[in-house]
């Protein structure tokens, strides 16, 4: 028998209903993950996590942060981070321990070290260790500038070989070859000046 509209939309309430609360449980799902994930993004971002900050000795990570040539300013960063458990840091403790850890830091080898590996320098080392630092920093960074130049021009050529195996055009295989050429000269080149700031940096080593 066909059913009446009156017994169709019992049916209809009841799906709507349903839906509705389908929705609502899903938006309280959705909230607390959110607020779950914006905490552990800023948990990340912390300087120091709240487990560092209940067992910190602020002499050992003022050396530490020290030996890694970070600011002073970053004590600021731990404060903040610490308050949450309530925890303040020994000033006083953290600049000995940081100005400890300067001294390893403001090493030539490590100047050359860090230079190489690309990273800047953040002007922490003393004044009678500044200059030195500086000029071995120098010398490592542009090293680094070198490789980066000498794998940059290495990709280039690997593209044009992948370029000139897929190319069937005659005119267009003629010009590849002629560009991997050009590519493969400019790389011999930059190797060279690489090879050359490599043994510079051997001389001045300490």
């Amino acid at each position: 028998m066909k059913p009446t509209s009156t017994s169709v939309r019992p049916s209809i309430d009841s799906a709507r209903a349903a839906a509705t609360r389908l929705v609502s449980i899903s938006a309280g799902l959705i909230r607390p993950a959110l607020v779950g994930a914006a905490a552990l993004l800023l948990s990340a971002c912390a300087s120091m996590s709240e487990k560092e900050c209940l067992s910190a000795n602020w002499l050992d990570q003022g050396y530490r942060d020290g030996r890694a040539g970070h600011t002073a300013s970053l004590l600021e960063d731990h404060r903040e981070a610490c308050a949450k458990v309530g925890v303040t840091p020994n000033a006083q403790q953290y600049h000995a321990g940081r100005n400890q850890g300067l001294l390893e830091y403001c090493t030539p080898a490590n100047a050359v070290y860090e230079g190489r590996q690309g990273r800047s320098y953040r002007n922490v080392c003393p004044m009678h260790l500044e200059r030195q630092f500086l000029a071995n920093h120098q010398r490592g960074y542009r090293a680094y500038e070198a490789q980066q130049n000498v794998d940059r021009l290495y990709r280039d050529l690997q593209r044009a070989e992948r370029d000139l195996n897929k190319e069937k055009d005659k005119n267009k295989r003629h010009e590849l070859r002629q560009k991997i050429r050009h590519l493969d000269n400019r790389l011999s080149r930059a190797r060279n000046d690489l090879h050359y700031l490599e043994q510079q940096l051997y001389r001045y080593s300490p």
